[in-house]
């Protein structure tokens, strides 16, 4: 990774990612901005692959649809299993909810988390049918230190946010385990 395609896709996502931080829209379009940010982190991704597991153009071309769908698919399912959790949250603290409607929003959760990691398994097998040994471990690396990045900026942002709303420093809040 250059350090100057770095700093540009980080500047990027700083001023976009106080709305991907967002965990629902306020109104209606406020979601727009989450999905720039995604799409930022996909574009980081796709222009750094290249360069940081050394393919050759054949390589990287037959390499970008199974990255892809693993980044689709990795976002699709952590939105659904967060859009679970959330519903059996409404439902808990609507107060009165029976014991089927809770019994029937755990199996939706538990289905997910079941089938999430042979799903994203699935996908990373693809990845690695494309490439080396040696490439599959930078992959790995490469994937760490973009989401390293990322929770930093995040933090940062929410940290402006709370210096913005309440004009004055806030205990940092405890962290989302998922991005």
């Amino acid at each position: 990774m250059t350090r100057r395609g770095t700093g540009l896709a980080l500047a990027c996502l700083l001023a976009s990612a106080g709305a991907w931080a967002q965990e629902r829209p306020r109104r209606p379009g406020a979601g727009a901005g989450r999905e720039e940010a995604l799409r930022m982190v996909d574009a980081y991704i796709v222009s750094n692959l290249q360069e940081s597991l050394g393919l050759t153009d054949a390589e990287f071309e037959k390499l970008l649809p199974p990255v892809r769908k693993l980044q689709r698919d990795r976002r699709e399912l952590a939105q659904h299993r967060r859009k679970a959790r959330q519903d059996l949250k409404r439902t808990l603290a609507a107060g009165g909810a029976s014991e089927a409607q809770v019994l029937e929003q755990l199996k939706a959760l538990k289905a997910i988390e079941v089938d999430e990691p042979a799903a994203i398994r699935k996908d990373v097998e693809a990845v690695d049918s494309a490439l080396s040994p040696i490439q599959q471990a930078r992959f790995r690396v490469m994937e760490v230190e973009i989401e390293a990045r990322i929770r930093e900026m995040l933090s940062r942002v929410r940290a402006a946010r709370r210096m913005n709303k309440l004009g004055k420093p806030e205990a940092p809040a405890e962290e989302d385990p998922e991005p």
